[in-house]
């Protein structure tokens, strides 16, 4: 974090809007010899061309550069921090996934140590790929959840976090019950809730894990606290809803046993929804949830493509964010998951332009989030979470680069080739 200020030139790219609403012109503030000036206190207090850069700015410290590109931090909507280790984990398919490789592993942050040095690790992760923030599932243990938030806290980020809520369906060691989980989400809401740059979302994991009575005390947490977000999974793989529509078969669809719950509406964000039908669309929408698209995770254990088309019909649009979900994602990098995000959406013959795959990534995440107003856009007032991109970091992509006619097409290239070489910095709060 900053102490006495900063001034950062590069080729500076921030969104006003959503370009798939208000257009290009609209929504892209692009400026190729462009400066971000930063306060002492860690936020912008400039944005625009270097030429116009005030005088009172001017004799602040300069790191230029040159023709990278200089954007808002990436903001992650769905990430596992117990799973930062198990990338590449080759499952048969999610539930076989989940009883192989992730219980094990989500069962040693019942440890405290262990759980302390796994959040410095994961949260040095995010940050050298570029991601400043994110909404994170931690495991069952409250002490996890306690060592992320310490660690995140120590570093100025702003994580949102929650235990998560499973009384059922996993080892003994990985449930809580419905009681004791709302009291430990309470105590944790109260200890870490806004403290710093951090929130609370109260975190159920899925429906397969949690009884009925676990779900009725979460939703009743929801309306009783309805400044926290709520996060869980839904809709992943057909495997997974078979089991759901056998634990609640009093139940419409796996959309309704939340909704059931109380646990839809707008602060409501649920990562897959890959296999999703009328019915669901038409309530997500109604109830203004959002559907995290995971595109790495969807095609690394099997579970569908996302259809764009379907969730995000114009009559009753679903809200899409977008997330990396390691530990299933096979990548920190926001490059690489919007590289998904593109070739999932045209194989449902949805084209995504390069400035809708960029906004979602960071202005669009941050509204969905609800921090439109601290993050996610480098417009004055915002916090300084900054990454400045090489569009030419490797000789494949130099070579791609030569080719680059117009800031779009840079864009695409970065995406589709892009990882965390391309990243040369990151600020978090300046």
């Amino acid at each position: 974090m900053t102490n006495g200020g900063r001034v950062i030139r590069g080729a500076v790219l921030t969104y006003r809007a959503d370009p798939a609403t208000a257009g290009p012109s609209e929504a892209v503030d692009f400026h190729a010899r462009g400066a971000v000036a930063v306060d002492g206190d860690g936020r912008i207090a400039f944005c625009g061309d270097a030429a116009a850069l005030p005088e009172q700015w001017r004799q602040l410290p300069l790191d230029d550069y040159g023709d990278a590109l200089v954007l808002p931090g990436f903001v992650d909507a769905h990430i596992h921090f117990p799973q930062y280790r198990m990338l590449a984990a080759p499952g048969r398919d999610l539930l076989d996934w989940l009883d192989r490789f992730t219980w094990p592993e989500e069962l040693r942050y019942g440890d405290p140590d262990h759980a302390a040095t796994a959040a410095g690790v994961f949260l040095e992760r995010l940050v050298q790929h570029g991601t400043t923030a994110a909404l994170v599932f931690s495991s069952v243990h409250p002490q996890a959840a306690e060592a992320l938030f310490a660690s995140a806290e120590a570093r100025g980020m702003a994580i949102i976090a929650g235990k998560s809520m499973m009384d059922r369906n996993a080892p003994a060691g990985l449930r809580d019950d419905p009681e004791a989980g709302v009291a430990d989400s309470e105590t944790l809401a109260d200890r870490w809730h806004l403290r710093g740059r951090l929130q609370y979302a109260i975190t159920v994991r899925f429906a397969i894990t949690s009884s009925e009575r676990q779900l009725q005390l979460a939703g009743e947490l929801a309306a009783a606290r309805p400044e926290l977000l709520v996060q869980s999974h839904l809709g992943e793989s057909r495997a997974e809803i078979a089991r759901v529509r056998e634990l609640f078969p009093d139940a419409l669809d796996y959309t309704d046993v939340y909704d059931r719950a109380g646990l839809l509406g707008p602060r409501t964000l649920l990562a897959h929804g890959v296999h999703l039908g009328e019915r669901e669309c038409q309530r997500l929408h109604e109830t203004g949830a959002t559907v995290v698209h995971c595109p790495t995770a969807n095609t690394f254990l099997g579970s569908g493509i996302f259809d764009r088309s379907l969730v995000n019909r114009p009559e009753r649009p679903v809200r899409i964010a977008v997330g990396s979900d390691v530990g299933a994602g096979t990548g920190y990098s926001m490059l690489h998951t919007l590289a998904g995000a593109y070739q999932a959406a045209l194989l449902r013959d949805v084209h995504l332009g390069a400035h809708d795959l960029f906004h979602s990534a960071t202005r669009g995440n941050a509204e969905l989030l609800g921090l439109e107003e601290e993050i996610g856009s480098l417009e004055p007032g915002r916090w300084a979470d900054i990454v400045v991109l090489d569009p030419a970091a490797t000789p494949v992509m130099r070579d791609r680069h030569a080719l680059s006619e117009n800031l779009e097409d840079t864009l695409y290239a970065l995406a589709l080739l892009g990882d965390d070489r391309a990243v040369r910095a990151v600020f978090v709060a300046g």
